[in-house]
């Protein structure tokens, strides 16, 4: 059966991406053969960046087709309507014909509908078939689509989420969430007491850890790991912990992370994958490493206890040389967990 239209257009900033934009993007689908997604901002807002929201957008709605426009994306165009993205507080004549123009002149299609929830969007309507008309005179009117404009089934505004975006996570989708998550990487030598720590911080602070695969892999295979082993292990790390983000809670700690794996790695094998040395350089709000203070305790899988100092050296020397900063937690449990609780809450 025939859908309603046969393209449909959303436009928005999208910052961030929040469920009456999903609501309003849905209802384009149910309604549309195709749905066009225009993203666009300036300034941009915190958090909110686009690269971030093309990925928000392409994790949500994969067969959208989405153009995220910035100043950047336009100058590499060959045709020069528009060089610039307009500022948010301009004429919404200007703002409209440039959705025109992005729609025909980029995309290289015109739509029959355009959704929103404000009152605007009937005078979006015509001026996109004003536009659409100097350029094809065939095309049929635009009409508009009016979702939710009561907010009623969506009660919820980009400026409610930015002033408090943990405290409003209900109205985000955890792939969205997760961007505001802040990881915590612990590091430390094996028996430093980090596995405990991430534990007892994601207790503090009612959120999630991630626990390290490569101990668990290390253990299923009685230590009898090959080569090709270590980049899956780094991998999956960094699995764990996108599909741990978005059901965590402010902080999602990360039980070690593929700069560990780089060690091993090197260690064991005298060499590592290209993909694992970038995957060593992966980005955490805060580094916390742990002091080889807590007692060594030999539990038949690990290295001796000479070993751990050598670990320690390691990440002391790498981290520096990377220019990351971190943490190192030193003395006991309770000690630890008060020093990156001030740590984090200072931030």
């Amino acid at each position: 059966m025939s859908k309603q239209f046969q393209r449909g257009l959303v436009v928005g900033k999208f910052a961030p991406l929040q469920r009456g934009h999903e609501l309003l993007i849905r209802r384009a689908f149910d309604a549309c053969e195709e749905v066009v997604i225009l993203s666009y901002s300036k300034p941009e807002f915190a958090g909110c960046d686009a690269e971030r929201r093309q990925g928000w957008l392409k994790k949500l709605f994969p067969t959208a087709r989405l153009l995220v426009a910035t100043d950047e994306s336009l100058a590499r165009l060959p045709v020069n309507d528009f060089r610039e993205v307009p500022t948010n507080d301009a004429d919404e004549t200007t703002h409209r014909r440039f959705c025109g123009f992005l729609c025909a002149k980029v995309l290289g299609v015109t739509v029959d509908a355009v959704f929103t929830s404000e009152d605007y969007g009937g005078g979006f309507a015509e001026e996109l078939t004003r536009y659409f008309h100097e350029l094809y005179p065939e095309v049929v009117e635009v009409q508009h689509v009016l979702v939710d404009h009561s907010r009623g089934l969506i009660p919820v505004s980009g400026t409610l989420l930015r002033a408090d975006i943990h405290g409003n996570r209900q109205w985000l989708s955890p792939e969205v969430y997760a961007s505001f998550v802040q990881r915590v990487c612990l590091l430390g030598g094996e028996s430093s007491g980090k596995s405990t720590l991430a534990e007892v911080l994601a207790r503090e602070f009612q959120t999630d850890h991630v626990s390290e695969y490569g101990r668990d892999l290390w253990e299923a295979r009685n230590g009898m790991l090959v080569f090709d082993d270590l980049i899956r292990i780094a991998r999956r790390q960094v699995a764990m912990e996108e599909e741990a983000a978005g059901r965590a809670n402010r902080f999602l700690f990360c039980d070690t992370s593929p700069l560990t794996t780089l060690f091993y790695s090197r260690h064991l094998f005298g060499r590592a994958e290209s993909e694992l040395e970038l995957l060593a350089n992966r980005f955490y709000d805060a580094v916390v490493l742990c002091a080889p203070d807590f007692p060594f305790m030999q539990d038949g899988t690990r290295q001796p206890e000479s070993f751990r100092t050598l670990q320690h050296q390691w990440y002391l020397q790498e981290l520096r040389s990377r220019g990351i900063s971190f943490l190192l937690a030193e003395g006991g449990l309770t000690d630890r967990v008060d020093m990156v609780r001030r740590a984090l809450m200072s931030k």
